[in-house]
């Protein structure tokens, strides 16, 4: 898929997260690349064929102290090649672009990895025991 057209799918993704959270982040860039860096793959102890989608870099909303400012933004990348290699087609991409997103920008607004998987198999995943 060409660039600009995943960028689009991204951005799509981005405007379909509810006002009030777009509202809240700031200086904050989504950047696409294709593929994550071998020597960040190692240091994450990622090994095949488990990859990387998308991460956060930056300083949480809640670890930020009053004399917070004056920063580069913060980072969210989201890795084309294996969102392509790992959709099925389209329609898959576009979820996972979404869900990838969301799962970083959880991130962004201070939630641990093991809070975000709870929202996943809660919500998205429908194994919600209410």
């Amino acid at each position: 898929m060409q660039r600009a057209k995943f960028e689009r799918l991204v951005a799509d993704a981005l405007a379909s997260i509810p006002r009030r959270f777009r509202a809240a982040m700031s200086n904050l860039a989504i950047v696409v690349e294709d593929e994550p860096p071998g020597d960040l793959l190692d240091e994450m102890e990622i090994e095949p064929p488990d990859t990387l989608l998308g991460l956060y870099q930056g300083t949480p909303l809640t670890e930020r102290r009053w004399d917070y400012g004056n920063a580069l933004p913060d980072r969210i990348l989201i890795f084309q090649g294996p969102h392509e290699r790992e959709a099925e087609d389209e329609d898959d991409l576009v979820v996972a672009i979404g869900e990838t997103l969301i799962h970083e920008i959880g991130h962004y607004f201070g939630l641990s990895e093991e809070e975000i998987e709870d929202i996943e198999e809660k919500y998205w995943r429908g194994e919600d025991d209410r």
